[in-house]
Formats: structure tokens, sequence, C-alpha cells
């Protein structure tokens, strides 16, 4: 989205929301919940956020293709994402917390769990960064294109390419996990993750390409804002390992 969808908010809706129970996505089925959800009172550990902790994150964090510290730059498609944090009044969330992780460009994670895929490793290539948004909201990542993957869901079933956020919020209550996709992937139409969210709040996961954040001769860019509340805000991941 090139500009923030900042209008119509208020309590996010159900509807927005991917069911707990999606049998196209085998996990759900195992995972989803079966009783009756409990409501908990929130004490401080919720209101508020990890605080100093946010101290310790460099600028160079926010760098995946250098931030290994191998002195090397990590292979594939070298691309810039960034976009907008907003509440649900449509005002800027500064100062918070987004985390990333990805895929290589070969579309394999730098993980244990991921051992058993065949495509390469990239030395130079963590898969993981994070930064703080500015004052207003804004935030920053230069990164490379993942690649798409083999899952066993499904017969000859491949992810599209996505890149997994945190946002913190302002509290750590408020935290959203979600994925975002690139505009035009062919496996879209595919996955199943993707498809669970209702058809009218999937493109809300999905980056647009930006000629103005596009660098010469560096970096394609990509535009991909991020409402935490209300009813525009990204459905809520569910996790594919």
């Amino acid at each position: 989205m090139t500009e923030p969808m900042v209008r119509h908010y208020g309590p996010k809706a159900h509807t927005d929301h991917p069911p707990f129970n999606y049998p196209d996505y085998r996990s759900t089925v195992l995972r989803f919940p079966n009783k009756d959800m409990v409501s908990i009172v929130q004490t401080l550990s919720e209101t508020t956020g990890p605080g100093p902790a946010w101290t310790e994150i460099a600028e160079e964090d926010a760098d995946l293709t250098t931030n290994a510290g191998t002195g090397g730059t990590a292979l594939g498609q070298r691309i810039i994402v960034t976009g907008r944090v907003l509440d649900e009044n449509g005002e800027p969330v500064a100062n918070t917390l987004i985390e990333i992780w990805q895929a290589n460009a070969s579309g394999r994670y730098a993980h244990w769990r991921d051992e058993d895929h065949p495509a390469p490793l990239d030395p130079n290539f963590l898969g993981a960064g994070q930064c703080i948004t500015d004052g207003e909201g804004v935030y920053r990542f230069t990164t490379i294109v993942p690649g798409p993957y083999p899952w066993p869901n499904h017969r000859n079933a491949w992810r599209p390419s996505h890149i997994h956020f945190s946002i913190m919020g302002p509290a750590l209550g408020t935290r959203l996990v979600t994925q975002m996709y690139f505009e035009g992937d062919p496996l879209l139409p595919l996955d199943p993750i993707y498809n669970s969210a209702p058809p009218h709040s999937r493109e809300r996961m999905v980056a647009s390409y930006d000629h103005d954040v596009t660098e010469e001769n560096w970096a394609t860019g990509y535009r991909w804002d991020i409402v935490i509340r209300g009813p525009l805000a990204a459905p809520t991941d569910q996790e594919d390992g």
C-alpha cells in the first residue's frame, strides 16, 4: 500500500482473522483451540514494553545483507522494505520494536529445523533483523528477496516469498506477528496460509513496489504500512513451523 490506510478505525472485526481451524492448512487441525478462551486480566507486564532493552539495538541490525558480521554480503536481489506503523486511530506508533526473519535467496532458513531442505545456506546471511520506528512511525530494512521453499502441507506445496514481522506496539499485549508477501507472486493463489485470511483482508499482507523507495544501482524498494489494531490491521500470522 503506497499510502497508509487511516480511516474507519475501531475494534478489530473477528471476520478479519483467519479461522483457527482451516483444513487446507494442515497444522491448524492439530493446534486450534478446542475449548473456549479464558479472559485474563492484564498486569503491568502486558501493559508495558521491554523498555531499556531497546537501547541495545544498533542501526546495523536493520541491514540483513551485512549484519551477519562476516565481512561479506548476502547473496540475492537486494531490496529496501519500509513503511509506517499506525494505531487504530491512524496515529504513528513511534519508538516501537520491529523484528523480521526470513529465508535466504535459496529459500532456506539459517535454523536447525531447516536442515533437511537441500537448498544451500548463505554464510553471510542470518535471516533476521530489527529496528525501532522513528517519531513518525517509520521503519526501514535492507534485505534480499527470500526464495520460495517446499513444505509438506500437500502435494507439491511451496510457500511464496515472504518475510515474517513482529511489531511490538506500545506494550507487550499489543504485539502483532504476521507475514509480508510480494505483489504479483504466482504462488499466492496456491498458498493456504495466505488464503486462510478472508479475501477482503489479504491485500493488507502484500507489499507494493515503490519506485520512490528504490535506490539507483543499489536496491529496489517496497512499501508496507502496518496497522496494529482496528479493522484495517494485518491479519495475525499462523506459524508455518
